[in-house]
């Protein structure tokens, strides 16, 4: 009896996979007890063996679905679909049952349960046959066409229903969202006029009814030529839709669809394809399987958009991870003519990956595809990138030529107006930061005149920063306290950090409170000229006007602020109404003065109250437009509580477009007046806020700064993502503060090696001195070589050689000198171990 069911049931069969497992559906004819027959489903589950690349039985059963003689039974489709009624994927089969007179056909959907029981989920009887395609869909749901109509029956509906829009070309698919998934695309005709008549591509939920917009989805020309397809993502954003899928169509094209939009076409080897499958093989990334009419079966990889390989003769397609690996495998079942009774003669279980497994192929060579045809797509993806860097190249060269031809055109009518004796009407040269060569000189003398006569009388510039204002603010359980200073950028300092001091009598000795401190670099007070005269070149015609250092507001003076942050528990214990702030810096000359002679500073800044019953209206956050002292210091205290990321954005096939633009599309984005590079996005609540820069490089690249809680980080990124292009990578970038440490320690490591090589090349001089000395004493008047006193000489010589080699190998130092030099190395040593333990340091903390 046993080999009876298995032949009946290899014999032709149905199969799905589930669950690492392939099941075999058949229906047969049994003897019954009696001279009646009945019709039952039977089944069989097969698990893949490794030992001996088969497939074993792990289960199987019958049920009976028809007890009379002259019923018909069939298997209409068998797909594994999920039961919403007990979220779970099982296996479905759809089968059907003719009537004595045939006119009308019983349908049943059953579903293969945990315990291995076929059991029944829908019933309907239909006055025809079922002969278009039928699709068992999320549910489950069964929907079919009949004279061009579109009906579906499921367990929510209970009864056969009818799609009420009469679509054309009909698509369907399914979306991954909780409700809404099963949906019907087409096409529907109105008729405008007798001679006229417009289509318009719709969609259509099954289970709630709603129309939207087909091309959501797909774009109108490609309803008509798409014959299946595959929804990979799907969101609802604003209230639209946003999907990317892929579809195969009549004209032998795989085609990757973002939003509705065509973003990549691949070639496909065989006509009428029938179905499309995704796997994922983990690490080497993601295949489509797409299956053709005829037994017809080829992979494209997800990444590059080529066919990876292609298979005839196949019987059917599965993919699960039957091997139990995590990853998916694709199974191919051939076609064989042979009975033997086993359940899987000839099969091909691979990811084309390296896992590998076949029964029955040894003897026939693999089938292999002639080479693609090139990609058209990608090729034009690289003209366009190309075309925009040249656009942008040539943007910049049009904005150059345009500047110096005004500044020709300018020139050229003031010599004419002045060989006519006119008044010459310009714009303000000052405006460019620009000065005629005629005047320049006029002007350098005078400046310079000016200068001597004032050299004499101004003191000298004290390199002392100035502190131009002390603030503090409370944040929380914090309070962060700043400062703006103003230094001279010929006498850089370093080190730069304050320190909060607390007294809790008059005798006690000052406390002092662990913080944090960052330094903020902030605009000069007068830099109107240099900016402007930055953004254009400067004419050939004209040089730019030279600024003294000895002024008041130049160039060369900077300024920054310093912030420290400090929990308020350690101040507030320590029992002061007052906390004294105290500037520590180290005053240097070059990079390798901060080890060699480091110079430490220290700079009384004032006060602070310690009230925290004081209201600190936070300006900043009620109106970023004001442009005042309270708003910058606002600024700055948030920079210096809020954690700080600095990415990098990447795109290399397309521009990234108006980023800053979509920023401040964001609800509650603002920007700050203070600091307008600076955009301010504020949700509800304090934690939700968020300080973002974008700092445009390339057209292809930028670095976006943010200020803000790791959390609020991630969901902006998320968001932003969904923006960008999908070629665009983004990387962390690491702060550019180490990179100080790492130049001084490289500084030190080469000054190392001069003094070692100068102390030696210095004691190896005198020695070869003292060789020479001798060397030029011997060299007096030669004798005759045949005479004994030439024979003496000779040897003398030849002494004189053995003794300087022996020199040269082993030199002789004076003790003096020795010391001189170790002593000297090991001051060198110690700035260079100094300055390894400053960079191993930064690494350790960053």
């Amino acid at each position: 009896m046993e080999r009876l069911l298995s032949e009946d049931l290899y014999l032709n069969p149905h199969r799905l996979s589930l669950c690492g497992k392939i099941i075999l559906f058949n229906c047969k004819r049994a003897s019954a007890t009696s001279d009646s027959e009945r019709s039952e489903l039977i089944f069989r589950s097969l698990s893949f063996e490794r030992e001996g690349s088969t497939f074993v039985k792990a289960a199987d059963g019958a049920a009976v679905i028809g007890r009379k003689t002259s019923a018909h039974v069939d298997i209409v489709k068998c797909k594994c679909a999920i039961n919403v009624q007990r979220r779970v994927t099982a296996a479905c089969v759809l089968v059907t049952k003719k009537s004595e007179t045939g006119e009308s056909f019983q349908y049943s959907l059953l579903t293969l349960s945990s315990l291995n029981r076929l059991e029944p989920c829908i019933e309907f009887k239909l006055p025809y046959q079922m002969r278009e395609s039928v699709s068992i869909l999320h549910g489950p749901t069964v929907l079919w066409s009949h004279a061009g109509n579109v009906f579906y029956a499921s367990l929510q509906a209970g009864e056969v229903r009818k799609v009420p829009i009469h679509l054309s070309n009909i698509v369907i698919g399914e979306l991954p969202f909780h409700k809404e998934q099963v949906f019907v695309l087409g096409l529907k005709t109105e008729q405008c006029s007798d001679t006229q008549s417009t289509s318009q591509t719709l969609g259509y939920f099954v289970e709630s009814g709603h129309v939207f917009d087909g091309t959501l989805i797909l774009p109108n020309p490609y309803i008509c030529i798409t014959r299946c397809i595959l929804v990979l993502s799907a969101e609802k954003v604003d209230n639209m839709l946003r999907s990317v899928l892929v579809s195969a169509t009549s004209n032998q094209q795989l085609v990757y669809f973002e939003n509705g939009i065509v973003k990549d076409v691949c070639q496909l080897p065989f006509e009428q394809p029938e179905n499309i499958q995704v796997v994922d093989t983990g690490r080497n990334g993601c295949l489509f399987v797409v299956s053709f009419h005829q037994g017809h079966v080829c992979a494209v990889w997800k990444e590059t958009f080529q066919v990876a390989s292609c298979w005839s003769g196949v019987s059917s397609v599965h993919v699960d991870d039957f091997l139990g690996c995590g990853t998916d495998q694709i199974l191919l079942v051939f076609k064989h003519e042979g009975k033997t009774g086993k359940p899987l003669e000839k099969f091909l279980l691979t990811d084309l990956c390296g896992i590998s497994h076949s029964h029955g192929q040894d003897s026939e060579t693999p089938n292999t595809l002639p080479p693609p045809p090139e990609n058209n797509l990608l090729t034009l993806r690289a003209l366009e990138s190309r075309l925009q860097r040249g656009l942008t190249v040539l943007q910049e060269l049009q904005q150059e030529v345009r500047v110096k031809d005004r500044v020709l055109q300018q020139s050229v009518q003031a010599l004419t107006d002045a060989v006519s004796e006119r008044e010459t009407i310009l714009t303000k040269h000052e405006q460019e930061g620009l000065i005629a060569l005629w005047d320049f000189d006029e002007d350098e003398s005078k400046d310079e005149a000016l200068d001597d006569d004032k050299m004499e009388d101004m003191p000298a510039v004290s390199s002392k920063p100035h502190v131009d204002k002390l603030w503090h603010r409370f944040a929380a359980e914090r309070m962060v306290v700043g400062v703006i200073l103003t230094t001279d950028s010929s006498v850089p300092v370093a080190g730069v950090s304050l320190s909060i001091l607390t007294e809790t009598g008059q005798s006690s000795t000052p406390a002092v409170i662990q913080t944090q401190s960052q330094v903020f670099w902030l605009p000069a007070p007068c830099s109107s000229s240099s900016s402007s005269a930055a953004t254009f070149s400067e004419p050939a015609a004209k040089r730019s006007k030279q600024h003294n250092v000895g002024r008041r507001n130049d160039l060369n003076t900077c300024r920054l602020a310093v912030t420290a942050v400090t929990r308020l528990t350690p101040l507030l214990n320590s029992g002061s109404v007052k906390c004294r702030v105290v500037l520590h810096y180290v005053q240097r000359q070059d990079a390798l003065a901060l080890m060699s002679n480091p110079t430490p500073a220290v700079l009384h800044c004032g006060q602070v109250p310690l009230d925290i019953h004081s209201d600190f209206q936070t300006q900043l956050l009620k109106n970023p437009e004001i442009k005042t002292d309270e708003v910058m210091e606002d600024l700055l205290s948030l920079m210096a509580v809020m954690d700080h990321w600095v990415i990098h954005i990447d795109s290399p096939d397309h521009s990234l477009g108006d980023i800053e633009g979509w920023i401040q599309r964001r609800v509650g984005c603002k920007r700050i007046e203070v600091m307008p590079q600076y955009l301010l996005l504020k949700s509800s609540g304090p934690s939700a806020l968020m300080l973002l820069h974008w700092q445009q490089i390339t057209p292809f690249q930028g670095e976006l700064s943010v200020h803000s809680s790791q959390l609020q980080m991630l969901q902006f990124l998320d968001s932003l993502l969904a923006y960008l292009p999908v070629s665009c990578s983004i990387q962390p970038v690491k702060g550019t503060h180490g990179q100080r440490a790492a130049q001084i320690f490289s500084l030190a490591l080469e000054k190392e090696v001069v003094s070692l090589r100068g102390c030696v090349s210095s004691l190896l001089c005198e020695g070869e001195e003292e060789v020479e000395e001798r060397k030029i004493i011997g060299h007096e008047e030669t004798p005759e070589p045949g005479s004994a006193e030439g024979l003496q000489r000779c040897r003398d010589v030849f002494q004189r050689d053995v003794e300087r080699s022996k020199m040269r190998l082993s030199p002789l130092v004076d003790v003096k000198r020795y010391r001189e030099f170790t002593q000297n190395m090991s001051k060198v040593q110690l700035d260079g171990d100094l300055a390894a333990l400053l960079d191993t340091q930064r690494t350790l903390l960053g």
